[in-house]
């Protein structure tokens, strides 16, 4: 009810501070499997967390994980409406497109690269329908890790010699930079991030299939956007991608 009536909620955990992790994952898989029996489709998976930055923002030590849905991806250059979200905020990642299945435990950065058909900038738009954005682990992974929606940009075709570790990212709102960062940032490379998903998701009987992407985690902070705003994503070698909220 929060994200269809875009009215937040308080903490899940102060309601019920028993609440571990594996329950949280237990209510997003719920909610995952209500939208698919109700026509959506699996598109790909999002990584969040990963930078210092983002678990400092958020008083978190370790990474989570969501879904995303094709309702979710926005074309490049769009205007979304800003009421579609609670509290967005925009970050700049790098999105992998698989052209082979990943399946953990075990699954490595190597394995990650030899599945990767291709890789792109993305801008993630976060959003919490968890009130004020007051939360914890287990709250924002209930929350579907904070998902709102996804900018993609090109494909790239992915080829060793693209090093993502040591590529800058810069995260723009109305034409001035907010924070800038590089692939490092995220778990020390965005395909170890990968790896990491891989890995995690696998004890629910998931594994990141082909065709399939994967948002590999914020390169930075992440900046809030306000009607009439514009965001955009520049991440060097992959181009840059922009949307406006209207």
């Amino acid at each position: 009810m929060a994200d269809s009536r875009r009215a937040p909620i308080g903490p899940l955990t102060q309601h019920f501070p028993e609440m571990d992790v594996a329950d949280a994952y237990a209510i997003q898989q719920r909610n995952l499997g209500r939208r698919l029996r109700r026509g959506r489709t699996l598109v790909g998976h999002k990584i969040g967390l990963t930078s210092a930055p983002m678990q400092t923002l958020l008083g978190v030590d370790e990474p989570d994980f969501g879904y995303l849905l094709d309702d979710m991806v926005a074309d490049n250059g769009s205007s979304l409406p800003r009421g579609r979200f609670c509290a967005p905020r925009v970050e700049p990642e790098v999105a992998f497109l698989l052209h082979s299945p990943l399946r953990g435990p075990g699954v490595t950065a190597a394995q990650v690269r030899g599945a990767t058909e291709a890789v792109a900038v993305a801008l993630e738009i976060v959003d919490s329908r968890i009130a004020d954005w007051k939360l914890t682990l287990c709250d924002t992974v209930a929350d579907n890790a904070s998902s709102g929606a996804v900018v993609l940009g090109s494909w790239r075709p992915y080829a060793e010699d693209i090093d993502l570790a040591r590529m800058r990212a810069s995260l723009s709102v109305n034409g001035t930079e907010i924070d800038s960062g590089v692939g490092s940032a995220v778990l020390g490379d965005p395909a170890t991030a990968v790896a990491w998903l891989a890995n995690a998701v696998a004890p629910f009987g998931t594994e990141l299939l082909p065709g399939q992407f994967v948002m590999s985690g914020s390169f930075t902070t992440a900046a809030f956007v306000h009607r009439g705003d514009s965001a955009s994503a520049t991440v060097a070698e992959l181009g840059t991608v922009s949307v406006a909220f209207t």
